[in-house]
């Protein structure tokens, strides 16, 4: 045995020794996951790192020195020094010269009056601003410059004034209105600098919004400030022998300049007063400025380059400065080019956009003669983008003058100032530097040089050397300022004395930016001295030239890769046809959605440009972007022209355009969203896994360890009541004995929309309607018994005596909504489709709707023909059947009882005499039925449980069911409430859309309801009639909202029926009151029941459907196997009862479904009693709570129906948690309804809004899916308001929807098809 390097191994200790030696030298951790756990295990992808990527291989580099900076015998020891020198010595030299908007000379300023005028500036900050003992102003104190751009002489005044009071100027912009656009941010840096006072001109002041008092209103955000207008004219002279005191430059803060972040907030970067002084030398030097030398300036002067070439280092040199305000600019983009030419200018300060107006409206200008320029500064030469126009630009000046070496880019930021710049030569056999680098090397941050042939390059300019006096170096751009290696893109970093010294007010982020201390790979420092973070990402390349590749706000890094909002930009701006979008009105940035950022395109359309412009030009920019940069884009919005958010001066302002695209306030004319190619970290579909067989399973009462979710309500053979009802085996014959007993005991009162009685039926009343009822069925009906015959009658009363005359006449009746009148040609159908389907040999009505169904409108709609024979029960036959109809068994048929479900099936159930009879009296048990009660009831009485208290149950219990119709509420929203106040009600039953009724109509009323008299503090419970899960938020609200009436919030419940069993839950009088629970919406898609605290991140609040009722079993099983489930799972919930319908009853008689929903077995487990299958997936859960017979209470909470759950990346999603989801994106979303076609899935928004915010909508709704529910939107359609289908119990039709918007039938405001 040897050891690798071949020497012989002799003993059992060294293996031992060596075996170790390899265990220290494997990593101690189990290497990461390839995923982060987003605290469940539903995982995301990280991106894995590409193991071709590119990887820097060069040497660290080493930090670059600039020349010298040399001290010129007469430089001055402060600018103010310089100012008195000049205003003293050559006070009719021109300092400066302002344009109008014609482009003619408005007013010379010269150093004399300079240094006048800014003494006494001056003198009156100092002395003329509050008392003597309380002077406004001290010498430190900050004060803000508020002059518009078309007015640098009266701002170069103020800023003068302010450097000889020894006061901080903090330059700004005009707030024009009280909300601009970033204004308010400014506000804020003005509040943290504590200024009070703003310099101002007259004609400024003049335009700023003013109150009806003439006050200055406080902008928004802004600290309260004193105006103070600095024309001479409303300026005291100072005395005689006052005199401002000259200094040499010290570590005093001189100004403060501004600086927007990528997030939109605004700090003040301050510069001292040896810094500003340094930095005027060092730009002398560089550009070699001599005196008296013309200057013409296109920039802010303000801030930045224009302020500190063309009002700072001018006057250190008493150069005469031409200023060219932005709005001569828009009217003649030449005009900077023809004050060039008419002053002989040597330098022009301008932006790379300035070169390409020029170049677009130039139109071969004979008189044109560039050769005085010696130097042509482009201030954002740094940008990727501005070689282009550069190029251009010299291309076509070369024949007037032009020289190339006389471009000179530079590079600069608000922290390091002047960071490099591009020498003027007189050599021009030296051609500049240029690197062609491969983009997708600068996406790792590697520089590998590429060739020009190629589409996916960037080819950048050098910004020349670094400045005097500089140190430079790259660190990396995260993590600690480690120096990069020479092939690495870095940020750069500056260690001068001039550049800026902190962040005003802000400690922290000073450190980090302004105090950094680069490293080398062992860990030493660089340099004693701190570099100051310029911002800027680059590198310095051969013979120390600096290239700028982006800047860090532009950053953007999806999955792992790092791309420049600036690339991305230049990259769709060289899309054809270029005239589509208007350059410098393009905004990129990213958002982060899910985990990772994505990228955003906003651009501005030309106004004549048409859709299929617009979306040919998107799909060619994101091809672009794909094949150059590899990174898909997220979300391409065009804008109409001019509607983005503007800076000062012309430019877009991009986190206002952010946060206008976040809150949904963009307004754009045309989006494309690409979330299925850009999204590629969602969770790996799940995969499921087979179930656990029998044998392991079932151990008495326990699935794998858990509890078998099962729960039952009351037993209804151990309940002990004096029900004298129980002896009857019919309803029809209870009825008889109440007329016998009570006749005039008052059984219904229907109220009309004003809250009166419109009619009333007592026992015997209803008796004898009942059996006239039956002699016309049988008379001139000619019925046999078990005949069928559809009531079609509007809510009242003469549909109960209807009802009870079949009964008594042996016939089967079908309650029927009566068609809508105004609406015949979409409810008439279903009437004939319900009449048809359960083989009706009549119809019974009133005469109203019977000349309905015979109408025009009607004959319109469907064949009148082929009605069965109508009877009009207005005129009734005088006498009394022979005999009632007394059926041979309790199986036979009493009722059928038809519903469209939610998918749009129309489903018709059997209901025998025995499960009628059995129905009643779990209700009776449940609420405390008797004939002492009093019940008010507002549902319709058409299907489920609805029906049966509207009918059956004041004459099984014998109480009063006071009548409400539903549509009489939407004349009168307070009818329901009203009511029960009225009449002192304890039991109430209604519908959600009853609710939503009250809740909207009601809510602004409750003061006056109050007023009124008002009072629901008796009502006991209030039962809301559903068959789906509970809504939650909406019985919160309505809770919430009539809380001040005396409603008790936990009197608001709501009950669970379906199709298979009409009411299986009723929150009943006696029993705990009903529970919430918080579940995890990922588990629930796995199918699993994980409850977790209130508020935890993606939790679902759920609702019991109230108390299971007496004689109900109910047991959670597999849908699929239909094996018996614990209780931690999701499963479709089965009824065992005695009122459970009979089975369905349809002319196609489909067999297997019979069975299989109304006679189900458990595939193991109790295999012996017979199921009804709900249709409906929820699970049940044992509480702490105790119900009336002293047992633990179990709840039984519905998640939704399985016919409507969406199988999606093989998980199991609800419509409604989605739809709740997209409701919550947006304020003008009002109803949303989801479902899923092919594989996508397709969101229909209801916009209550104006038509141009149908687009703002797109991005948002895509979102919130994709962050709340891990799914990709795959249509997004924005409907107006009432599109999405309702049926009469509240519930969305999505189905039928789903027809309509497969049909085409929808007429959309926007359909947008998610790439």
């Amino acid at each position: 045995m040897e050891t690798g390097d071949g020497v012989p191994v002799s003993s059992r200790v060294s293996a031992k020794i060596q075996q170790l030696v390899n265990t220290l030298k494997r990593p101690k951790r189990p290497p990461l996951r390839e995923f982060f756990v987003d605290d469940f295990e539903e995982l995301l992808e990280v991106q894995q790192p590409d193991p071709n990527q590119p990887k820097p291989e060069g040497a660290q580099m080493l930090a670059v020195r600039g020349e010298q900076l040399g001290v010129v015998t007469n430089w001055p020891p402060s600018l103010e020094a310089a100012l008195q020198r000049w205003g003293t010595i050559s006070p009719k030299a021109p300092c400066l010269t302002t344009m109008d908007t014609n482009g003619k000379p408005l007013y010379i300023l010269t150093y004399g009056k300079l240094w006048t005028r800014s003494m006494k500036v001056a003198y009156n900050i100092l002395h003329k601003l509050g008392t003597k003992q309380e002077p406004m102003v001290r010498p430190g104190d900050r004060v803000a410059l508020v002059f518009p751009n078309n007015d640098p002489a009266a701002s170069m005044v103020a800023f003068y004034g302010c450097l000889l009071a020894e006061v901080v100027p903090v330059p700004i912009e005009v707030p024009l209105t009280r909300k601009d656009a970033g204004s308010q941010q400014i506000g804020f840096l003005l509040g943290s600098c504590g200024v009070t006072v703003a310099l101002t001109s007259d004609a400024c002041h003049k335009g700023l919004p003013k109150s009806p008092t003439g006050e200055i209103p406080q902008f928004k955000g802004w600290p309260k400030l004193l105006w103070f207008v600095t024309e001479s004219k409303h300026l005291s002279k100072p005395p005689r022998d006052w005199f401002p005191h000259i200094k040499d430059a010290n570590n005093d803060t001189a100004y403060i300049e501004y600086k927007t972040c990528k997030d939109g907030s605004v700090l003040g970067v301050t510069v001292t007063r040896i810094a500003l002084l340094t930095h005027c030398q060092a730009l002398t030097q560089a550009c070699g400025y001599t005196e008296a030398e013309t200057i013409v300036n296109v920039l802010d002067f303000k801030k930045d380059v224009g302020l500190w070439h063309g009002i700072l280092t001018s006057v250190m040199n008493m150069m005469h400065v031409i200023s060219i305000p932005y709005a001569l600019m828009k009217v003649n983009p030449l005009s900077w080019i023809q004050k060039v030419c008419q002053y002989k200018a040597k330098v022009a300060c301008v932006k790379s956009r300035d070169m390409h107006w020029a170049l677009v409206a130039h139109r071969d200008q004979r008189d044109i003669n560039l050769s005085s320029l010696r130097m042509l500064i482009v201030a954002d030469g740094a940008n990727p983008w501005s070689i282009s126009s550069c190029d251009a630009f010299l291309n076509v000046f070369q024949s007037k003058g032009l020289r190339q070496e006389v471009i000179c880019p530079c590079a600069s930021s608000p922290e390091a100032l002047t960071v490099a710049i591009r020498r003027p030569t007189d050599d021009s056999n030296q051609p500049p530097g240029r690197g062609v680098l491969s983009m997708h090397g600068l996406t790792y941050g590697v520089i590998r040089v590429d060739s020009e042939e190629k589409l996916s390059v960037l080819t950048v300019q050098d910004v020349g050397l670094v400045m005097p006096g500089a140190i430079m170096c790259s660190v990396k751009p995260d993590g600690i300022p480690q120096l990069c290696r020479t092939d690495e893109i870095g940020e750069l970093c500056v260690c001068a004395i001039a550049t800026g010294t902190s962040y005003y007010g802000l400690s922290g982020m000073t450190k980090n930016t302004f105090e950094v201390f680069p490293v080398t790979s062992s860990g030493a420092p660089v340099s004693e001295y701190p570099f100051v973070r310029t911002g800027l990402l680059g590198f310095v390349g051969p013979g120390g030239l600096v290239f700028v590749v982006g800047k860090m706000d532009g950053l953007m890094v999806v999955s792992g890769r790092r791309h420049n909002a600036d690339d991305i930009v230049a990259t769709a701006l060289a899309v054809e046809p270029m005239k589509f979008v208007y350059r410098g009105r393009i905004a990129v940035f990213s958002v982060t959605v899910l985990h990772d950022e994505r990228i955003v395109i906003v651009a501005e359309q030309r106004p004549d440009s048409t859709e299929e412009d617009s979306f040919q030009w998107m799909s060619r920019v994101l091809q672009a972007i794909d094949s150059i940069h590899q990174v898909g884009v997220y979300c391409l919005a065009l804008v109409p022209a001019n509607t983005l958010p503007k800076t000062p001066l012309g430019g877009i302002h991009l986190s206002e355009t952010k946060q206008l695209f976040l809150e949904g306030s963009l307004h754009p004319c045309n989006v494309l969203m690409c979330p299925h190619t850009c999204v590629t970290n969602l969770p790996k579909p799940r995969q499921k896994q087979p179930e656990i067989g029998p044998a392991s399973v079932m151990v008495g009462n326990l699935v794998s360890g858990k509890r078998i979710a099962q729960a039952s309500g009351r037993d209804l053979g151990q309940i002990e009541d004096n029900d004298q009802a129980r002896k009857f085996l019919f309803l029809s014959e209870v009825l008889q004995w109440r007329a016998q007993t009570t006749p005039d005991h008052v059984l219904y009162t229907l109220l009309n929309c004003r809250g009166a009685i419109a009619s009333s039926l007592t026992c015997v009343q209803l008796h004898k309607r009942a059996e006239k009822i039956a002699v016309m069925l049988l008379e001139r009906g000619h019925l046999q018994d078990g005949d069928h015959v559809a009531l079609v009658y509007p809510p009242g009363i003469d549909l109960i005596a209807a009802f009870y005359g079949c009964l008594y006449a042996g016939c089967v009746p079908i309650t029927v909504r009566p068609p809508h009148p105004q609406n015949i040609a979409t409810t008439l159908p279903t009437v004939k489709m319900i009449v048809e389907v359960s083989r009706s040999a009549c119809l019974m009505t009133t005469q109203l709707i019977c000349k309905l169904l015979r109408s025009r409108e009607a004959a319109a709609a469907v064949d009148v023909r082929a009605w069965p024979p109508i009877l009009d029960t207005d005129d009734l036959p005088k006498k009394r059947p022979a005999q009632i109809y007394k059926p041979s068994n309790p199986d036979t048929l009493a009722y059928l009882d038809f519903s469209v479900s939610t998918t749009g099936m129309l489903a018709g159930v059997k209901m025998c005499h025995a499960a009628t009879s059995a129905f009643c009296r779990s209700i009776k048990l449940q609420c405390e039925l008797y004939p002492s009660r009093e019940v008010a009831i507002c549902l319709d009485p058409y299907c489920g449980l609805g029906f049966v208290l509207w009918c059956l149950c004041s004459v099984y219990s014998g109480h009063q069911s006071i009548l409400i119709p539903p549509s009489e509420l939407e004349t009168n929203p307070a009818l329901w409430l009203l009511a029960v106040s009225q009449y002192k009600v304890r039991d109430t039953f209604c519908s959600y859309s009853v609710m939503e009724l009250c809740t909207k109509g009601l809510g602004s009323q409750t003061e006056s309801l109050k007023a009124r008299g008002l009072d629901l503090s008796r009502v006991r419970t209030c039962v809301v009639v559903a068959e789906e899960r509970p809504r939650i938020a909406l019985t919160q609200s309505f809770s919430k909202l009539f809380k001040d009436l005396g409603l008790h919030p936990r009197a608001v419940s709501t009950s669970f029926g379906c199709r298979v069993n009409l009411a299986i839950c009723l929150q009943g009088t006696s029993g705990p009151d009903p529970t919430t629970v918080y579940v995890d919406m990922r588990a629930l898609r796995h199918d699993r029941v994980r409850l977790v605290e209130r508020g935890s991140p993606h939790s679902l609040p759920l609702m019991e459907s109230g108390k299971i009722l007496p004689g109900v079993r109910i047991i959670i099983a597999n849908p699929e196997t239909k094996g018996p489930l614990g209780d931690s799972h999701l499963g479709e919930i089965w009824v065992h009862s005695a009122h459970n319908a009979s089975g369905y009853f349809t002319i196609y008689g489909d067999e297997s479904l019979q069975s299989d929903h109304f006679n189900s077995r458990l595939s193991f487990g109790d295999t012996q009693t017979v199921w009804a299958r709900t249709g409906y997936l929820g699970f049940l859960r044992r509480t702490e709570l105790t119900d009336a017979n002293g047992e633990r209470h179990d709840a039984l909470y519905v998640v939704g129906a399985l016919d409507e759950a969406m199988e999606l990346r093989g998980m199991r999603y609800h419509p409604i948690d989605i739809e709740t989801s997209v409701i919550r994106a947006h304020k003008s979303v009002t109803e949303c309804a989801v479902f899923t076609w092919t594989n996508l899935l397709v969101v229909v928004v209801e916009l209550d809004g104006s038509e141009q915010e149908a687009l703002d909508l797109v991005p948002l709704v895509t979102n919130v899916v994709l962050e709340e529910h891990y799914l990709v939107v795959g249509v997004v359609v924005v409907v107006d308001i009432g599109v999405i289908p309702i049926n009469s119990r509240g519930e969305k039709q999505r189905m039928h929807l789903r027809d309509g918007f497969l049909a085409d039938q929808l007429d959309p405001i926007y359909v947008a098809y998610n790439m």
